[in-house]
Parts: structure tokens; C-alpha cells; sequence
């Protein structure tokens, strides 16, 4: 069974975590299933970023972005190479390390 390894994230993740997924679930389902909140403000229906989350090791594991999340994960704030929606992003049988980005663009979190 692959590991998700989740680095320290101030609000989400302060210890960082480690935990197990199962193939076939997105990542953004198994940090929600283990208490890890990240947004998700389009309920995982691949029409926002903000469940946006860098994967630093494992990233060739995951099944191939489709045209919807490659033009969605250009507005990400952060993006890098190795970028992806939690919610698209599919385990397969390989471990992860991902990061979750310390800013969002989802402006209904802001605090005014």
C-alpha cells in the first residue's frame, strides 16, 4: 500500500504526516479521509486551485493531467513543474511526498 508523506504546512500539517492510500484514490481524498482539511472549494469537481498541492517525490506515478487541470493549474499561485489538484491527482502504487503550498488563491478563506 503506498505512503503519502505530507510535509510540516503551518496550518494543515504542522508535523507533517504519513499516511497510507489506497490505489485509485485522489490525493486530496486521502488527506481529507485522515484529517488533514485541505480547501477544496469546488468540491473536488476539477473547477478551482485550491487544493493545488506540489508533489516532490512520486509525481511520475500519478496518472496524466487532462487538458481541464493543465489550464486550471495555470492561475495556481506557486506553480511548479511538479504541481497538481489534489483532487485530479490519482495514487497509483508508488509512495508520494507532497507539499501543500503555504498560500491559496481561494479569497473566501481571507481573513479581513
Amino acid at each position: 500500500m503506498p505512503v503519502i508523506k505530507v510535509l510540516p504546512h503551518p496550518e494543515y500539517a504542522p508535523e507533517g504526516a504519513e499516511i497510507q492510500a489506497q490505489p485509485g484514490d485522489s490525493i486530496c481524498e486521502v488527506l481529507l479521509d485522515n484529517r488533514i482539511a485541505i480547501e477544496h472549494a469546488c468540491d473536488m469537481s476539477c473547477a478551482c486551485t485550491t487544493c493545488h498541492v506540489i508533489v516532490r517525490e512520486g509525481y511520475n506515478s500519478l496518472n496524466e493531467l487532462d487538458e481541464n487541470e493543465e489550464d486550471l493549474l495555470d492561475r495556481a499561485w506557486g506553480l511548479t513543474p511538479q504541481s497538481r489538484l489534489s483532487c485530479q491527482a490519482i495514487v497509483a502504487r508508488d509512495n508520494l511526498v507532497v507539499e501543500i503550498p503555504k498560500y491559496s488563491i481561494n479569497h473566501a478563506k481571507e481573513k479581513h
